[in-house]
């Protein structure tokens, strides 16, 4: 049966690929095709916006997503700003919950609890980081299942490791759509995940790799996962025989241009804030040397610009899923027995 699907998971690609390409930046013939994570991500919105008028067209509550940001960090400030702008581009209504940094973990974890039973929520999200004092894997357990729209839940870590059908983190999830929407074929091909976090480098790992063929279709490649005990020659040992690159270390810089083979798709999720050594004003920087690697690689994502945009259009998706899931939720409740 599997080997039956292939040709079919083939075609698909091929047909998905010419529409695709126009929504890449023109390239200089000879260096990458830079994929535009903003024109993807607003192809997404667009779609989302759609599914939430025919939602609430068809007498359905319009989804509601709340956010809970703890402490002044101004990076998640801006995070969230950007979430919530999205949400009311698509029609999602959302809140922002503002708590000090002094917030205890059990008044954070009743705060969730409040907003897990709360029938006017559907998706649900607490910003991270979070201060050290504070356990960030018990306040993502806290999240119910059916609301945790980051993914983070252990229950929906653990479904999506069985290549099962689960709420997906949005930065792997937005990944995923990259490379689907632009037709890079993963099929059988090497890829080299630098990165191991558990939101991130992971879960782009467990979807790259599992079966095409399984509940929630994987992309069927031979996948190496590097991280920082991974000396630099032998992650270059790997990424240059790697036909994908994803670079989600969190290091400037990492990935360089001697370090990857032609023809490449290589797809950069870091950002780090650095001072430019021209103007002395802070600038974002990928994990990826874009400059050296794009005359080499046949895809690559900028940063800003790439998967960022992406993370934010995969979270409004994740809420729709959520409201519908939701609603099936209290249905089925409802029947008698």
């Amino acid at each position: 049966m599997a080997a039956a699907l292939q040709p079919l998971r083939a075609l698909s690609r091929a047909a998905m690929e010419p529409r695709a390409r126009r929504l890449h930046l023109s390239a200089a013939r000879g260096d990458a095709v830079v994929i535009s994570g903003r024109k993807l991500a607003r192809q997404i919105r667009q779609e989302a916006r759609h599914e939430v008028q025919q939602w609430v067209a068809a007498g359905n509550r319009r989804p509601h997503l709340s956010v809970v940001l703890v402490g002044e960090n101004p990076a998640s400030h801006s995070y969230v700003l950007n979430k919530t702008k999205a949400a009311a581009d698509v029609g999602i209504s959302s809140e922002t919950i503002l708590r000090p940094a002094s917030i205890s973990e059990e008044e954070l974890l009743e705060l969730i609890a409040r907003l897990n039973s709360d029938t006017a929520v559907d998706g649900l999200l607490v910003q991270l980081p979070l201060p050290e004092h504070i356990d960030e894997r018990r306040v993502c357990n806290a999240v119910s299942p059916h609301k945790d729209v980051d993914g983070f839940h252990v229950l929906n870590v653990g479904r999506m490791c069985l290549d099962q059908d689960s709420m997906l983190p949005a930065t792997p999830r937005g990944v995923w759509e990259i490379i689907q929407r632009t037709g890079i074929p993963t099929l059988g091909r090497n890829v080299v995940v630098a990165g191991r976090s558990k939101n991130v480098g992971m879960p782009i790992a467990m979807l790259l790799h599992t079966d095409g063929s399984h509940e929630r279709p994987g992309g069927d490649a031979t996948v190496t996962i590097s991280h920082r005990y991974t000396p630099k020659e032998q992650l270059k040992q790997h990424t240059i025989r790697a036909d994908i690159v994803v670079a989600a270390a969190g290091i400037p810089n990492l990935i360089t241009a001697d370090m990857i083979k032609e023809g490449a798709a290589v797809i950069d999720v870091g950002i780090t804030r650095v001072q430019d050594p021209l103007t002395a004003r802070p600038r974002l920087v990928g994990d990826v040397d874009f400059e050296g690697v794009k005359k080499k690689a046949s895809y690559i994502t900028p940063v800003p610009g790439g998967v960022g945009p992406m993370t934010v259009a995969m979270l409004m998706k994740n809420t729709i899923i959520a409201a519908k899931k939701l609603l099936k939720t209290c249905e089925l409740q409802a029947v008698p027995a």
